[in-house]
C-alpha cells in the first residue's frame, strides 16, 4: 500500500513529499529531503513536523491542518520556514490533505519545494512596495501615472487633496480625459481652461524631451505647476506642485527690485527698464523731468527721520495724482523724483514742471504737523526722437543743477551748452583733486584794521589756487565745486593747518580769521581738526577766529551751535560773516554768543548811492555795541568810506583801502602802521 502512495505522491512532487501519521509524526520522506533538511531519513521519521519548523508558534499555519482535517478538504500553498542545520532560514511552499482509511484519520500526505529565494524575493517587492507607497503619500506633490493607453493606474492622496476630490470622483482605469473633465465639470480650473487645452498641453509637454512645468491658474487663485514625464514602454507621470506662494514670492521680489519700499513708487531701475513711452497724441513729444524737493532736509533734521519719511509719502502721492496714469512716476533716491511723460513742446514741459512745484510746494499737515516745503524741476526733451532714458535722465539731471543754482522753486530746460559747462565742471572737480594731492594752493591775507588805532589785529586767511595752466584762480570759481563734492573738507583743513602755521610767526598780537562752511562744520571731526591745528602750531586758541556765515546755522542748527559752543569754550573767537544779508540774522544773535559781526560790503556801496545804507550800517553798529559785540565793516575802498563808517562807530575796517589779498611773505609789511589824514597835517 505504501510503495503504491509513493508512486502517487511521485507524479505531483517534482521536490520532495512526504507523509505524517495522526500524530504528525513523519512516516515517510522522499530521498531527497536529506538534501532540503539537513538531516537523513532516519533521524527526520517519527519526529514530530513542529520541532524542524521554526514557525512552530504560529498557530495559523498549523490550523490549517486542522480545518482541511474537519472540513476532509486539501490545503494549499502554504509558505512557512523549517529550520536547517547550517543556520540559513530555508522557506517552503507545502501543499497537503488529510487521508482515511476504513473512514478513519490516519495522517497527511502532502508535496512541498523550497521557495526561499523566490520569498526572499518576494519579501524585497513587498518592501519596495511598501517603501513606494509612503513615498507616494508623503510626497509635497500631487502625483498621477497613465498607461501607454492613456488610463489611470496611480493617484496619491495629495493629488485628491490639492485639486479636493472624493472617492467618488476619482478611480484607477479612467482615461486621462475622464480625469480632465471630471476636474472641469466640478470647477476646479479657471473659466477659459477648457478640456482640450489641457489635454493638448499635456501631449505637448510630453513631445519635450525634458520635463518643463506648465502653470495652470486654479478657480480659486492658486497656481499650479505641471510637469509631464514619459515612460519607458509608454504612459506618462504626471506632478502637480502648488507654487502659489512661490510666485506670490518672486512678484514681490520683482516688484521690490523695481519699485522704492518707502514710497512704493517705480524706482531707477524701472526707469531705465522703460521700453515704450508714455502714450501721447501724434506729434508729442517724450519728457523727463528730475524733480529736487527744497528745505527737505532742514524738515528731516529738525524733526526727525519719520517726519521725512512721511513726507516723502506725501510728496509720491501728490505727484502720482498729478499725472496722467500712462505717465511714470519715479523716486530716484534721497528726495528725488522723476516723471515720464510725452509733451507737446517745450513750452508744455514747462508748464508741467511748475504745476509739480507748485503741487509739491502746498503746505502738509503731517499728523498735526505743519510743514512747507519746495521743489527745483530740471527737463529734457526728446526732440530728435530716438534718445535713450538713460541719457534724457543724464540732461534733466544737468538742468536740474542749473535750476537749483537759479534760487528756490526753479525749473530749467536742458540745453547743450549745459552740458558743455558739466564737462568743464567735471574737469574743474579732476583739477581740484589732483591741486589738493599735489598741494597746489597757497593763503592770501588781508588786514583787519582797528579804526581807533589804525594798528592791524589780526589777517583774513583766503586761500588761492595756482593752477599749473591758468594760474591763480579765485576762490569764487573752486570753492562752490570743493563744498558740493566734499572737497572742502581735506582743503579746510590744510588751510586751518596752515594759518596757524603762518600766524604763529606774527607777533603775538596779531589774530588769523579763517572762513568755515557749513559742510566742514557738519563734519564729525571739525572741532578736533580745529584743536589740532592749534596744537601742532602752537597757536593760542585767543588767537583764531573762525568765520561762519548764516548758511552753516540754516543748516542742522543744534549741532552746529553745540560745536561752536565747544569751540569757544576753549578760547577761540567766533564772528559771523556778511551779516545783515539773511532774514534770521538777528535772531542768531540771541542763540549765540557771537565775538564779531562782519557787516556785508553791500551796505557800504550802498550807503554811496541810496539813504537808508549809511542808516542800516549805523543801526548794525548800535546792535553789536549794545550787545558788547566788535562790529567790522568789509569792503572799505576809499578814504570817503572810511570815514564814513568811522562816523557810524564801526570798531574794525576791511578793505582794499588798507590792502588787498596778499601773499604770506608780504604780511610783514601789511602790519606797518598805517598813517591816517591827521598824521598827514602834522
Amino acid at each position: 500500500m505504501r510503495e503504491r502512495r509513493l508512486e502517487d505522491f511521485a507524479c505531483v512532487s517534482s521536490d520532495w513529499f512526504w507523509e505524517t501519521d495522526e500524530s504528525h509524526r513523519f512516516v515517510f520522506l522522499s530521498p531527497n529531503a536529506d538534501k532540503i533538511f539537513g538531516l537523513g531519513q532516519a533521524e527526520m521519521f517519527g519526529r514530530d513536523r513542529h520541532t524542524i519548523s521554526n514557525n512552530g508558534s504560529d498557530t495559523s499555519f498549523w490550523s490549517a491542518y486542522d480545518a482541511a482535517l474537519e472540513a476532509r478538504t486539501p490545503f494549499r500553498d502554504f509558505v512557512y520556514p523549517y529550520a536547517h542545520p547550517d543556520g540559513e532560514p530555508r522557506w517552503f511552499n507545502v501543499s497537503g490533505s488529510p487521508f482515511f482509511e476504513d473512514g478513519r484519520f490516519r495522517g497527511y500526505r502532502g508535496v512541498g519545494s523550497e521557495v526561499t529565494s523566490q520569498y526572499e524575493t518576494r519579501l524585497a517587492l513587498f518592501e519596495q512596495v511598501r517603501r513606494f507607497n509612503a513615498a507616494l503619500e508623503n510626497m509635497s506633490q500631487g502625483l498621477c501615472m497613465f498607461d501607454a493607453d492613456s488610463r489611470l493606474v496611480v493617484f496619491n492622496n495629495r493629488y485628491c487633496e490639492m485639486f479636493r476630490l472624493g472617492k467618488e470622483h476619482l478611480s484607477l482605469g479612467m482615461t486621462q480625459r475622464e480625469v480632465v473633465e471630471e476636474l472641469v465639470r466640478l470647477g476646479r480650473y479657471q473659466k477659459g481652461l477648457t478640456v482640450d487645452k489641457l489635454c493638448e498641453g499635456t501631449r505637448t509637454s510630453l513631445a519635450i524631451d525634458h520635463a518643463v512645468p506648465v502653470h495652470r491658474e486654479l478657480a480659486d487663485g492658486r497656481v499650479i505647476a505641471v510637469s509631464h514625464r514619459p515612460m519607458a514602454g509608454g504612459g506618462w507621470v504626471a506632478t502637480f506642485e502648488d507654487v502659489t506662494e512661490r510666485r506670490r514670492t518672486e512678484a514681490r521680489i520683482a516688484h521690490m527690485a523695481r519699485h522704492d519700499p518707502l514710497t512704493d513708487l517705480p524706482n531707477r531701475v524701472s526707469l531705465r527698464e522703460a521700453r515704450t513711452s508714455p502714450r501721447g497724441d501724434a506729434g508729442d513729444v517724450l519728457a523727463v523731468l528730475c524733480l529736487d524737493l527744497d528745505r527737505f532736509k532742514a524738515v528731516n533734521d529738525a524733526h526727525g527721520h519719520a517726519v521725512g519719511d512721511g513726507l516723502l509719502r506725501a510728496i509720491a502721492d501728490r505727484l502720482r495724482s498729478s499725472v496722467r496714469d500712462v505717465d511714470l512716476v519715479v523716486r530716484l533716491g534721497g528726495d528725488e523724483f522723476a516723471v515720464l511723460n510725452r509733451v507737446h513742446d517745450e513750452g508744455s514741459a514747462v508748464a508741467l514742471a511748475h504745476r509739480l512745484i507748485d503741487v509739491v510746494s502746498a503746505p502738509y499737515d503731517l499728523d498735526g504737523l505743519p510743514v512747507e516745503i519746495g521743489a527745483s524741476v530740471g527737463v529734457a526733451l526728446d526732440t530728435e526722437g530716438g534718445e535713450d532714458i538713460e541719457r534724457l535722465l543724464k540732461n534733466a539731471d544737468m538742468a536740474l543743477y542749473h535750476a537749483k543754482s537759479a534760487g528756490r522753486g526753479a525749473a530749467r530746460v536742458f540745453d547743450p551748452q549745459m552740458d558743455e559747462t558739466a564737462q568743464a565742471r567735471i574737469a574743474l572737480e579732476r583739477d581740484l583733486r589732483e591741486a589738493l594731492a599735489n598741494e597746489l594752493f597757497e593763503l592770501h591775507y588781508q588786514p583787519l584794521v582797528e579804526l581807533g588805532s589804525g594798528k592791524v589785529k589780526g589777517l583774513e586767511a583766503l586761500v588761492r589756487w595756482r593752477h599749473p595752466q591758468k594760474g591763480l584762480i579765485s576762490p569764487a570759481t573752486f570753492i562752490p565745486m570743493a563744498e558740493e563734492t566734499g572737497l572742502i573738507v581735506p582743503l579746510g583743513e590744510w588751510i586751518l593747518n596752515q594759518a596757524c602755521r603762518d600766524a604763529a610767526t606774527w607777533p603775538s598780537d596779531v589774530s588769523v580769521a579763517v572762513n568755515v562752511s557749513a559742510v566742514q562744520l557738519r563734519h564729525r571731526t571739525f572741532a578736533q581738526v580745529v584743536l589740532l591745528a592749534l596744537a601742532s602750531s602752537g597757536l593760542k586758541p585767543d588767537r583764531l577766529e573762525l568765520e561762519i556765515t548764516e548758511s552753516v546755522l540754516l543748516d542742522d542748527t543744534e549741532a552746529n551751535l553745540e560745536t561752536l559752543h565747544l569751540l569757544r569754550r576753549t578760547g577761540i573767537r567766533i564772528a559771523m560773516d556778511d551779516f545783515g544779508t539773511g532774514y534770521s540774522s538777528l535772531s542768531y544773535l540771541r542763540r549765540f554768543p557771537f565775538d564779531k559781526i562782519k557787516i556785508d560790503q553791500s551796505f557800504v556801496r550802498n550807503a554811496e548811492t541810496a539813504a537808508d545804507g549809511g542808516a542800516i550800517i549805523r543801526a548794525l553798529v548800535g546792535l553789536g555795541a549794545s550787545l558788547g559785540i566788535t562790529t567790522l565793516v568789509e569792503g572799505i575802498e576809499t578814504e570817503d568810506q572810511l570815514a564814513s563808517v568811522r562816523a557810524d562807530g564801526a570798531q574794525q575796517v576791511q578793505g582794499f583801502l588798507f590792502s588787498p589779498p596778499r601773499p604770506a611773505r608780504d604780511v610783514g609789511a601789511m602790519l606797518l602802521p598805517r598813517a591816517t589824514p591827521d598824521d598827514a597835517a602834522a
